[in-house]
Formats: structure tokens, sequence, C-alpha cells
């Protein structure tokens, strides 16, 4: 059988290369074209990041181990001595907790906000084009004005933000000094700017969902409250995955509106640092104490940190998926269960059994395909 097969191979091989001879010029460039085209098509976006963005990150964790000065360059090598030197800064520690807390005051109350907006501008309202251009202009505005336009609203003296609270007898609030009203304000522009943003995209995503499903709904007597809940929410499960994880990059790496909200300020995010986050704290590493080992292993940990928190929001949705496809499975079993029964209680009345009853095989098929279908 071996010694059969052998020489049919060479023969198989040998007329393959016969053929390839005889193809002409543009025949062989008509083949070349079909196989290298698509390699040549992605390959200026590999080459791009592989220029403005990996080659920067490695060469970032090369600095990281290393004395860096800005003016200098390259000193002594330390290894991981200025991860461990940051790990023991309170101030590392600090501007981290800052950058976290900045982050779940803007991102939670924006995505909710997103939502709603979404929702109210997917119904049959007048002027759709008018109201969804306007909750993008915060979006078009710089963030330098926002913050500019901001900080004098928030001021703790002149303030428009004070004034109205002294004019109904409240206290003025210490925005640039006290911590949390600090976060608060930082939070309100990262909010006004990116809420319409990110409320857009879900609107695009909503109205993707068949309408179909909706008036199925409807006419089985479910609310507009029920149909948001159980139908829209779920169908758009994959852009809220996405809308979360931009917005955990986009808090993480905050720098621009807390560097902008108090000019005055010697220090970069207040005088006790109050607000200060970790790209901050970076840029102040880097180029007011001009240590740039310190900087990249600051930035190096970071960005360990904004994979954890994309892992965790990943993790965290692909459980709510199996969990509600578990739920759902359970439902359908359930129902095919009465369903059984109530046949078998009408077959057992009768005298007579239903030939077209569910059997116990096809009621795990069918319970085996809602399964695949929700997962």
């Amino acid at each position: 059988m071996t010694t059969a097969t052998r020489p049919e191979t060479a023969t198989a091989v040998r007329r393959d290369r016969d053929a390839r001879k005889a193809l002409t010029f543009k025949q062989k460039l008509s083949r070349f074209d079909v196989k290298a085209s698509p390699y040549f098509y992605v390959a200026p976006f590999f080459v791009l990041f592989g220029l403005v963005g990996l080659f920067p990150l490695i060469y970032t964790f090369v600095v990281s181990l290393n004395k860096w000065n800005l003016l200098t360059g390259p000193g002594e090598w330390v290894g991981f001595g200025n991860y461990v030197a940051e790990l023991q800064d309170p101030f590392f520690w600090n501007s981290l907790f800052n950058t976290v807390s900045i982050f779940l005051l803007s991102a939670i109350p924006q995505l909710i906000a997103a939502v709603f907006i979404a929702a109210v501008l997917d119904q049959n309202i007048r002027a759709k084009t008018f109201w969804r251009m306007s909750v993008l202009l915060p979006y078009v505005v710089t963030p330098v004005a926002v913050t500019l336009i901001f900080s004098s609203a928030f001021d703790e003296k002149y303030g428009l933000i004070n004034n109205m609270l002294q004019a109904v007898g409240l206290d003025p609030v210490m925005w640039k000094t006290e911590t949390f009203p600090a976060h608060v304000a930082i939070a309100t522009m990262v909010n006004w700017r990116w809420t319409g943003y990110n409320a857009l995209i879900l609107l695009a995503a909503m109205q993707a969902v068949p309408r179909d499903i909706h008036e199925s709904a409807s006419l089985d007597g479910a609310g507009s409250f029920r149909r948001f809940f159980s139908i829209t929410l779920p169908s758009i499960r994959p852009t809220m995955i996405f809308v979360i994880i931009t917005a955990t990059i986009g808090g993480l790496q905050i720098f621009t509106e807390p560097k902008l909200f108090n000019p005055s300020s010697a220090v970069p995010g207040g005088p006790q640092r109050q607000y200060q986050t970790t790209v901050l704290y970076l840029w102040d590493m880097a180029f007011n104490r001009q240590n740039f080992g310190k900087a990249s292993a600051i930035a190096w940990m970071l960005f360990l940190l904004i994979v954890l928190f994309g892992l965790l929001n990943f993790l965290i949705s692909r459980r709510i998926a199996s969990t509600e496809a578990r739920l759902h499975t359970k439902r359908t079993a359930k129902r095919l269960a009465r369903s059984r029964a109530a046949d078998a209680a009408a077959g057992g009345g009768s005298g007579s059994a239903d030939p077209d009853a569910p059997t116990a095989e096809g009621a795990r098929t069918l319970v085996a395909a809602s399964e695949e279908k929700n997962l």
C-alpha cells in the first residue's frame, strides 16, 4: 500500500509543478494577488500599532528598569527597584485612590444617564435629529475649554455653584480644598462631556433591536418598562460591555480635568494632592521631578491596573450572561413540565393519550435548543 502511494504522490507533485510552470505571468500575478492581498490590507494597522503602540510600550518597560533622568538620559540599572519604591510611596497610593474615586463618581452616573437618554431618544419624539445632535455637543467642545469653564463655576469664592448655594441659604462648598467635593466637581466635568457620546452609541444599539419583538411583547401585555428591562437591555449587552470598558479605560487615564481644575495651585492635583490622579502623578514625576524611570514604572502599573479592570468587567458580564441563560433554561423546563402535566391530566380524564403530546426526550431537546440559543 505504501509503495503504491509514493509514486502517485510524486506524480501529483510533478503534475502540479508542471501546471505552475505552464502558467503565464499574468496568471501567476493573479494567484499571488489572491493569496497575499489580505495580508497587505491588514499590514498597515499592525505596522502603525508596532510603531506607535507596541514599541513605546516595550521601551517604557526598559526605561522603568533604570534610573533615567530627563536631561542626562539613562543611568544605573535598578531592575524592579522603581516598582518597589513606588509601591512604598504614599503619594502613589493617594493618586490611585483619587483615580478610582473619580472614576466611580463619573462612570456609574454617566452610564445610567446615557442609558436613560438613549431610551428617551429611541422613542417616537419630534425633532429627533436636533436632540441627538444636542446631546453630542458637549463632546465636541475641547476638554481644556470645558475644564476652564467648570473651574470658574466651581470657584470657592466667586463661583456660580457656591453663589447659587448661598442664595438658597446653604453654606459654600470648598470644591478645590476638600477631597470629596473636588472629586465630585471633576466627575461632573467628565459626565457632562461623555454622557451624550455614550448615549448615542447605546441609541444605535437600541435601534438595532428588532421591532417585531417589542410588538409581540406588547400584544402579550408587557408594558414599556417590562419591555425595556426584558428585551432592550439584554439585547444591547455587547454594546453595554463596550461602553463600560471604554469608560473604564478613559476614567483611569483622566488627566486634563484635574490638571486644569485649579491652575493657581503650585502642586499638580491640589495643595494637599487631594485630587491628583495617577496620570497626573506620572506627569509630575516625569517632568517636574525629571525621574523618567519611576514615571515609566507608574505607567506600567497603571497599564496593568487597566487590564485588570477590563478582565474584571469581562468576567462579570460573562457571569451575568451565563446566569441569565441558566434562568431561561429553568423557566423553559418548568413550562414544559407544566405542559406535560396538563396533557397527561387531559389524557387521563378522556381515557386516551394524545399521540402528539411532547415526550421527555422532546422536552430535553427543546430545553437544549433554548439554552444554545441564549448562549
